[in-house]
């Protein structure tokens, strides 16, 4: 499904016209005055098990297509955008009216030159173009929506929203976006955010009830009760429904055509390089005007020195900087999609080359997220911590020794107060990684899931903020809860505790210190400790809220064991290298947080100084919380709440953060961090849509990769802006200088246009591409206001350019010495000594600090192919006859090729030996700092 277009700054320009078309017919407002059972008929499906068989399903893909609102093919032809290029710039129709007066005037060979130059450059400009778009539609579908499905009977997780048909039966809980338009016939606590689409911020109640349709017109969009739409957020509950409309024929897809009109702005970085462009324009403008002035006043042809200033026009001015930007982020991001880190807004590449501060979920992000049950214990069996059951050390016909009625009751417990479920097709269970952990421990003790056989009346849901879950069971007119949570919370309110044989006991303040010892042992072990307990509820009251639960019955305790990934304590030490601050943030005691901090390699020098609690930050505020979170470095029970709080003190301090986070309560936190970074496989679809990138693999390793991109596009994008703006004044000088001393041209028109292609066409984007260097993350992060344009690049720039026009002139003025006049060996000479130049500019532009042969002189691929191309290029401008008669070129011997190579390899080895001396004044082996002067 494509990415949701709908945003407040576009809702503000196109409000109008998007409810004109949010009232037009679609399948939501035929089916919502319609019964669930009329529904059904209508589509011959089922609300258990969905569309009866795979024929009636292809038979409807047939019929109605793919689910996505992707837009159609452009109806123009790719040969007629090609032909309508040549009139939107107005260089090229300067270019174009020179070649006219040329051929007006008799100069037929000058009139196909340029021609032939102007197609070429036209060329260049338009396949760099189509690529970027071609990259940033790519990007769109990095993230496919996915959705919960119910078909033939078979219930599939993780199946792609864009293969549902109408009739289908799809099951959303609270995170999930609806994949397509949906009839609901199953609605608990429901209730949907449909700001995107109507834009009303208060989520909209949901029933199963039909809608009454108004005598006169009909119900709007938000009246629709029953209707999920597309592309909408459940907020609360859970709930089922049947497809009635896909892609187009959605609510979504009906403004979906005038959504995709509005043009998206361009990043910060695209305009920083537009106003760069702008400014560089105009100087050169203004240079070349004076150029062409001089050139009259001095005799020389007006039509010559119109051609020669059109084509340093062409060349001088960066035009295609931006959209090498473009394809240059583009790429990065692709490049950062392989490698399960996928970047969904183009801008935040811009932000992560200056992350100081990583906030991070521990589990499933610093751990492996696969939850299994190590250690038990129950008071009445085991009496106290020396007696934990480690069921790593046992088999199981050791456990059944275990198997009293307390330990029994304990399994029983989280066996009942769980909601994850078996899957059939995929043969495991599928749900919360704790809940999964819970049913796979029966097996253990040869116990099987019981919930099939039992009726459920109620449920108090898990969330961060209550820290408790809560089951009602109903059983002959009886209703029992089954608990499980926090330690803390279970003691709070227990008040008896369940004996070896089944009893209850009272609870006395040195059994629940025993408790709380035990509790305190696993989690010193990197163990998540949960609490188990069971309520008679005796007063027949509805429990709708932690506060209604009391008199508890404590049975025992379960560790759980999620061992840190592999790669995180490189990962970390790493980051910790670049002077990024690391921060683990869970809902976890302080014990199983620090214990797990040190495994990874997060420093922890004092306890009680890196460690602060949930119940502190209650109490602290935000001037506080930014005073002392400089050497803070874990937050245990912590909920979502707080990572506001932490997001919002880091920010007053003036750091970079980004902040990991998967539920719906984590969504504002992911919003105001600087990248929100969201789990692609346990992350609610809110959570995706709040944040900037989403790991695909849910590993914190995947951030350290992202960083590095980050940092090193940035690296390329100073690097092909030297060799650009390098090649740009070297041109512009040497005609300057040439004029100025009212020396021939050096260069003719069709010399700079062919100059012009080599600096805006492969070379420079094969610098977009160059391989991250790895030591890039030993340097600090970049400072916000570091301009890309830095002195440093400037100096560098300049150097080269100097050598270039330095070492051009003289062979100039040494081909003229020789003769004493202008002939085409001159300019052949001169022009493949400014190319040769070129090139070995852009292979010292691969690296600002790094030695090429250190980096490897044959590492980036494109770039080797790119000056290969070039070269050849150049070969048949000076060898064949065709082109030596558009270039006014003759050819040379191999002596003159060595000449010039020798020559021109000194801007080269001038830059070979600044790197040199700046790795020897910096043994370090930082890499180039932005900022440096």
């Amino acid at each position: 499904m494509s990415e949701n277009p709908f945003s407040p700054t576009s809702e503000n320009h196109v409000s109008l016209e998007k409810e004109a078309a949010l009232s037009k017919p679609n399948p939501s407002l035929e089916y919502c005055g319609c019964t669930v059972e009329e529904t059904l008929a209508a589509f011959q499906t089922d609300t258990n098990k969905g569309l009866p068989s795979l024929h009636i399903v292809n038979e409807r893909r047939a019929k109605y297509g793919s689910n996505n609102c992707a837009q159609d093919e452009d109806s123009e032809s790719l040969i007629w955008q090609f032909i309508t290029t040549f009139t939107q710039d107005p260089l090229i129709l300067l270019l174009i009216g020179s070649a006219l007066i040329s051929f007006i005037m008799g100069n037929i060979d000058d009139a196909i030159s340029i021609t032939l130059a102007i197609v070429i450059v036209v060329t260049v400009g338009f396949v760099q173009e189509y690529r970027s778009e071609k990259s940033l539609e790519a990007l769109n579908h990095l993230v496919p929506a996915e959705c919960h499905l119910i078909r033939c009977g078979i219930e599939s997780n993780g199946i792609l929203a864009s293969t549902l048909v109408p009739g289908d039966l799809v099951r959303f809980k609270v995170g999930d976006r609806i994949p397509a338009d949906l009839r609901i016939v199953e609605a608990v606590g429901l209730t949907i955010d449909e700001s995107n689409l109507t834009g009303e911020n208060e989520p909209v109640s949901k029933n199963v009830d039909p809608v009454i349709l108004p005598d006169n017109g009909a119900p709007n969009v938000s009246q629709r009760s029953c209707i999920a739409y597309m592309g909408t957020l459940v907020r609360e509950g859970h709930g089922k429904g049947i497809v009635v409309g896909t892609g187009k024929d959605t609510a979504f897809g009906a403004v979906f055509d005038m959504m995709s009109s509005i043009e998206k702005p361009k990043t910060p970085l695209q305009q920083a390089m537009d106003k760069l462009g702008k400014d560089l324009s105009l100087i050169s403008f203004v240079l070349i005007g004076l150029i062409c002035l001089l050139g009259i006043f001095q005799g020389r042809s007006w039509l010559d020195m119109f051609q020669i200033s059109v084509s340093l026009a062409v060349a001088a001015i960066p035009e295609g900087l931006p959209i090498i930007v473009t394809v240059t982020l583009a790429l990065g991001v692709l490049r950062m999609a392989n490698r399960k880190a996928i970047v969904r807004r183009l801008p935040s590449v811009e932000t992560l080359g200056s992350v100081n501060v990583i906030c991070s979920d521990k589990t499933g992000t610093l751990t492996q997220n696969h939850m299994t049950v190590s250690k038990i214990w129950s008071l009445g069996s085991m009496q106290n911590k020396q007696n934990i059951l480690n069921i790593e050390t046992c088999n199981k016909k050791t456990l059944k020794n275990y198997l009293n009625d307390d330990t029994r009751e304990l399994l029983t417990t989280g066996n009942i107060c769980n909601n994850a479920i078996f899957s059939q097709e995929q043969f495991k269970f599928l749900g919360n990684p704790t809940d999964v952990a819970l049913l796979e421990v029966l097996g253990e003790f040869d116990l099987v899931d019981c919930r099939t056989g039992i009726t459920r009346s109620t449920e108090l849901p898990f969330t961060s903020q209550r820290k408790i879950m809560a089951t009602g069971i109903t059983s002959n007119n009886k209703e029992t809860f089954y608990i499980k949570g926090a330690y803390e919370k279970i003691l709070q309110k227990a008040t008896h505790y369940l004996t070896k044989e089944g009893k209850t006991e009272k609870l006395n303040s040195s059994l629940s210190k025993m408790i709380e010892d035990c509790a305190e042992s696993m989690a010193g072990e990197g163990l998540r400790v949960l609490a188990f307990a069971k309520m008679d509820n005796t007063t027949k009251k509805t429990i709708i809220d932690e506060k209604d639960l009391g008199n508890l019955v404590f049975i025992g305790l379960m560790g759980m064991k999620d061992p840190p990934r592999p790669n995180v304590h490189k990962a970390v030490e790493k980051l910790l290298e670049g002077s990024v601050h690391i921060i683990m943030i869970t809902g976890d005691s302080p014990r199983t947080a620090v214990s797990i901090a040190r495994q990874i390699g997060i420093p922890v020098v004092n306890e009680a100084d890196s460690c602060i609690t949930g119940d502190k930050l209650d109490v602290m505020n935000e001037d506080e919380l930014a005073s002392v979170i400089d050497h803070v470095n874990i937050f245990a029970r912590a909920t979502p709440q707080h990572k506001l709080n932490i997001v919002r003190a880091l920010q007053k301090r003036g750091d970079v953060v980004a902040m990991t986070g998967d539920g719906v309560n984590d969504a504002p936190a992911l919003k105001l961090a600087d990248i929100g970074i969201s789990m692609g496989n346990l992350g609610t679809d809110v959570a995706k849509e709040a944040s900037d990138m989403v790991l695909t693999d849910d590993d914190f390793s995947t951030i350290l990769t992202a960083i590095e991109e980050g940092k090193g596009i940035f690296n390329n994008i100073q690097n092909f802006l030297t060799f650009q703006l390098s090649t740009s004044v070297a041109a512009l000088s040497l005609v300057a200088l040439s004029t100025a001393l009212n020396l021939p041209n050096p260069l003719n028109a069709m010399q700079i246009l062919w100059i012009n292609i080599l600096m805006d066409g492969p070379p420079a984007q094969s610098l977009g591409v160059e391989p991250v260097d790895h030591e890039v993350m030993k340097k600090p992060p970049r400072r916000r206001t570091d301009k890309i344009l830095t002195s440093a690049v400037l100096k560098r720039l300049l150097t080269s350019a100097i050598f270039i026009i330095c070492g051009t002139v003289f062979i100039f003025v040494r081909e003229i010495d020789a003769d004493g006049q202008v002939t085409s060996r001159d300019t052949t000479m001169t022009f493949t000594c400014f190319v040769f130049f070129d090139m070995f500019n852009a292979l010292a532009c691969r690296h600002s600090t790094k030695s090429i042969f250190k980096i490897g002189v044959f590492a980036n691929k494109m770039f080797n192919f790119a000056v290969g191309l070039s070269i050849l290029g150049q070969l048949c401008a000076i060898y064949v006859p065709f082109f030596q008669s558009i270039f006014k070129t003759e050819s040379l011997s191999l002596y003159d090729l060595l000449f010039l190579l020798c020559i021109s390899s000194t801007v080269f080895i001038a830059d070979e030996l600044r790197k040199y001396i700046f790795r020897s004044r910096n043994p370090t082996d930082i890499p180039f700092v932005y900022s440096q002067v």
